[in-house]
């Protein structure tokens, strides 16, 4: 990847092209805005591509908080330091990164411990502000503020993030690659790698083989699974799946009277080593959490389900079964202690990237990149900002 040279406007206001959501689930608009020069402890960030994530149609739809318009969306990005505010030490001008909608301060209690990825300095949450200042660096043409999205808001063709929200990389990763690390695989293949700490020989079933359920399938092939059953109601994700290592389907509109958990425990002789819910609904999580060995099982909830959507489990079930339920935000990875791990692991062509981009298209066309994931047509559509 080039670090081209940036617009010399360090300090001061940039117009550029940005995709607008000024209505809940109707086509982005591509307007001119104005991206204000960088606060203290943030940069400025030139968007080479970014990818549509399901996370951004969830938002787009939501009509209510905290679903809020106008809006630049997006999440999964690469691009190009074009300018740093004060106390700006991690990047400078010219450095690739990756923006991360979860932070990583480096300074904090948990950022500091192994057993968190939950920053507890600058904190994940739903705003539609920046993080530490709590307002926003976009403006329309009339003067009036544009919302943020997840700290990122990569459908500009420049933005501003917090420095604990950017991970630098390689700049020999291809663009059309490291935006995926920005969210997405990440996030599944860490969810089998670091959440769950998948083993070697163990077997794992996979409730929903979207890019996110498929990472998730390519990170327990990394570790070693032997077996990996992909549970979804689309046959054609079978032979999608297999690129990524999963070895059998289970098709849960064909299970006949039996419920999914009882044909994967039947399969694997009493229940899975590890489950994942992919999808993002609480019924999946609670068959996942049926489908998981007695004793030693783990499901992982990775799916980001509707607001106020809430579990029911057995006291007794949980007591008498002595099986794991717990949740992985962005896969359980430090974004700056993880991702250029994951970056290596794909120079030396052993992290499969390359399959999980079905399309590529200019930022033009980015409602395009809508209609392909809502149709099923996509696992990763990039979209180029100025190709």
């Amino acid at each position: 990847m080039e670090a081209a040279s940036c617009i010399s406007s360090e300090g001061q206001p940039i117009q550029c092209k940005a995709a607008v959501c000024r209505k809940a689930g109707e086509p982005l608009v591509i307007e001119d805005v104005m991206v204000a020069p960088p606060m203290s402890r943030e940069a400025r960030i030139r968007i080479i591509c970014t990818s549509l994530c399901h996370s951004d149609i969830t938002f787009w739809r939501m009509k209510d908080a905290p679903g809020i318009c106008p809006r630049i969306l997006g999440h999964e990005a690469v691009g190009i330091v074009e300018s740093v505010g004060e106390d700006v030490r991690e990047v400078e001008k010219g450095d690739v990164v990756v923006p991360v909608f979860l932070p990583e301060c480096g300074e904090c209690e948990d950022c500091k411990s192994k057993k968190s990825n939950l920053c507890s300095t600058v904190g994940f949450r739903v705003s539609p502000w920046m993080p530490r200042q709590e307002s926003s660096r976009f403006t329309d043409m009339k003067g009036q503020p544009i919302y943020h999205f997840l700290f990122v808001s990569s459908f500009s063709q420049y933005t501003v993030v917090d420095v604990a929200n950017l991970t630098k990389i390689h700049p020999s990763l291809p663009p059309n690659r490291a935006c995926l690390l920005s969210c997405g695989v990440s996030t599944g293949v860490g969810a089998a790698w670091l959440t769950a700490g998948v083993e070697a020989g163990s077997t794992v079933a996979i409730f929903g083989l979207g890019s996110i359920g498929l990472a998730v399938a390519e990170g327990a092939r990394l570790c070693g699974a032997s077996r990996i059953i992909g549970v979804d109601l689309n046959p054609r994700k079978f032979e999608i799946g297999k690129k990524f290592g999963v070895t059998d389907f289970v098709n849960s509109a064909e299970c006949g009277d039996k419920p999914v958990s009882q044909v994967i425990k039947d399969m694997t002789g009493g229940g899975a080593d590890y489950c994942f819910e992919c999808v993002g609904m609480a019924s999946l999580v609670q068959e996942a959490y049926a489908s998981c060995r007695k004793g030693w099982g783990k499901t992982v909830v990775v799916g980001v389900d509707k607001p106020g959507s809430k579990l029911t489990l057995s006291s007794a079930e949980v007591l008498h079964s002595g099986k794991v339920l717990m949740g992985s935000l962005f896969g359980g990875l430090k974004p700056k202690t993880h991702i250029p791990i994951l970056v290596k692991r794909y120079l030396d062509k052993e992290l499969r990237l390359d399959d999980f981009v079905t399309h590529e298209i200019d930022f033009k066309d980015i409602n395009r990149a809508f209609d392909l994931l809502l149709e099923g047509q996509c696992l990763r559509c990039v979209i180029w900002m100025n190709k």
